[in-house]
């Protein structure tokens, strides 16, 4: 989407003192901008339709809903972007593959949340009027972190998937920090057994120690 540049400039963040200095200086620039407080993913998706299609400075890291739930702004960028939306990326999070996600969803820039505040205002300006302050390359580089990351998580889940039950509880207790003969003890099995088990876990899993494993079974457990 390219519109106007007269189009709205809506900024999603769940910190108010940033959200409302952001839209208040676009505003003393002439820009229609206002500051959108975030109570849920879905009240900001109900505030979009109800309103013409623009520029939305979303931030990825939106607190919490009154329920305590996450408000992941990764996951509004493709539904923003279905109703028109360009969306701007903002986040502090040093977490490249999140970014890489926001992009890949239909994210036209990401600016980062610690640039001073007048890089912020020009990154929002350009991108009302279609220009990405990005360097060339840089957004793609983005997105190719995230989709390896993703590849890597989807081929790790596989790996795992390929477990017994009882694998994959041994190889939990392994990764809590008990060893094969505390494991034996738990299943009340013996030794051999659990020394079996654990090699059909290196097996399916592809590597070559325990620790390797345990390090897969974290990973794969955000741990």
């Amino acid at each position: 989407m390219t519109g106007p540049t007269g189009s709205p400039i809506l900024i999603v963040d769940d910190h108010e003192l940033v959200g409302s200095a952001l839209a208040l200086n676009l505003r003393a620039e002439g820009e229609d901008a206002t500051f959108l407080p975030v109570r849920s993913a879905a009240a900001v998706l109900e505030h979009v339709r109800r309103i013409p299609a623009g520029l939305i400075v979303l931030d990825l890291d939106l607190g919490r809903d009154g329920e305590g739930n996450r408000i992941d702004g990764v996951r509004l960028v493709g539904p923003l972007c279905e109703a028109g939306w360009r969306v701007v990326v903002l986040s502090g999070s040093s977490d490249a593959g999140r970014v890489g996600a926001a992009l890949d969803a239909g994210g036209f820039v990401f600016v980062p949340k610690n640039a001073p505040f007048p890089a912020l205002l020009s990154a929002i300006r350009e991108a009302h009027a279609g220009r990405s302050i990005m360097p060339p390359g840089r957004r793609e580089q983005f997105i190719k972190l995230h989709r390896d990351r993703e590849h890597e998580r989807r081929d790790l889940h596989e790996k795992l998937a390929k477990l017994t039950q009882r694998e994959r509880e041994v190889l939990a207790l392994l990764a809590g920090g008990k060893r094969a003969q505390s494991v034996a003890d738990h299943f009340v099995v013996s030794l051999a057994t659990v020394r079996t088990q654990i090699r059909a876990v290196l097996t399916k899993l592809e590597v070559g120690s325990q620790l390797e494993a345990v390090a897969l079974y974290r990973k794969a457990a955000g741990i």
